[in-house]
């Protein structure tokens, strides 16, 4: 199993409702199709450093996930599919940078506690 990080932004013009459907749509394909949902952050609105789309700004979204190598591909197909999304990267975390996620994850636990 390896373990994937994904942050993708969706579309600033979509509301709360439709921003939750997004979300839950990406991580039930995950869940449908053998991942293990490690952690999920929503980042929130945030201003995009150059336009996309004609838009300034985002909303941002963090999943860090495991799972088999050739769920990648129909992962990001989805994304491509998907309108409300403007752009997407998925990465496979080493070793140190799993570490780093655990330290980044408990840190915001604190800090929101």
């Amino acid at each position: 199993m390896n373990h994937y990080e994904t942050v993708f932004i969706l579309n600033p013009v979509l509301s709360d409702t439709q921003i939750e459907e997004t979300v839950k749509k990406f991580e039930d394909f995950l869940i449908k199709n053998g991942a293990k949902m490690v952690a999920k952050e929503n980042w929130g609105l945030k201003k995009l450093a150059y336009p996309i789309q004609h838009k300034k700004s985002g909303f941002y979204h963090l999943f860090e996930f495991s799972g088999e190598g050739d769920i990648v591909t129909p992962y990001e197909q989805e994304f491509r599919r998907d309108e409300r999304v403007m752009r997407f990267l998925t990465v496979k975390l080493d070793k140190h940078a799993i570490a780093w996620a655990e330290k980044r994850r408990t840190r915001n636990k604190t800090t929101k506690a």
